[in-house]
């Protein structure tokens, strides 16, 4: 009588380990930018979380470079530190946040690209704390949003689409802009933007104009 051939053994499958895609170095960059803006002003990580309703533990890996904030919380850290959203983009800010920089070249724009919703923020102007008046050029892939969630900030914004489709609220008004429309809003106005194409672009020319930052 033959024996059962006895088991093979089982062969141990090698867990893959899942890992997060690293962070673009820009947003690294942001966030170190964020901490250090913060800490000239002396705020506490628990001040600035309290004043834009984010979470410390979030505000954190912000500041680490480990979580991509989305436009809307970036401009609102921005009010709460008292400077423009380009203000993040450039060099580390000195104590009086002066900058006597002219003239940007077109290989030099810094670029923050927030890959989750589909948008990026060329400056196109020097970067600086103490600046009232910012140029960007933004660009939407297809499908790229601010997000559902209307947002606000201080100042004012304006900006011409040099390409694809852009939606636009503001309010409760919704515009369809085509290449060569343009816009203007107080930007204490609920908004939000996107990019309705599902196979084409936005580039649109983008001027914010901070009016109580200091």
């Amino acid at each position: 009588m033959r024996k059962p051939a006895a088991a093979k053994p089982a062969k141990k499958v090698r867990a893959k380990a899942i890992t997060k895609p690293a962070e673009p170095a820009m947003v690294i960059a942001v966030g170190r930018r964020i901490r250090d803006l913060r800490r000239v002003r002396r705020f506490s990580l628990e001040t600035v979380a309290a004043r834009a309703d984010l979470s410390i533990g979030f505000l954190s890996q912000i500041e680490r470079g480990l979580s991509s904030p989305s436009l809307r919380v970036l401009a609102t850290l921005a009010d709460v530190l008292g400077v423009g959203i380009a203000a993040l983009f450039g060099a580390s800010p000195s104590a009086d946040g002066v900058s006597d920089h002219v003239v940007t070249r077109g290989l030099e724009r810094p670029e923050l690209k927030l890959w989750r919703t589909g948008v990026s923020k060329q400056l196109l102007s020097p970067a600086s704390a103490e600046n009232r008046l910012n140029l960007f050029l933004v660009h939407l892939e297809p499908g790229g949003s601010t997000g559902d969630e209307l947002y606000t900030h201080d100042g004012e914004e304006a900006g011409l689409v040099l390409e694809g489709e852009m939606m636009l609220t503001v309010d409760s008004q919704t515009w369809s802009l085509k290449t060569g429309d343009s816009f203007r809003f107080a930007s204490r106005r609920p908004h939000r933007f996107s990019n309705p194409a599902q196979d084409a672009k936005a580039v649109v020319l983008w001027v914010n104009c901070v009016t109580g930052a200091g």
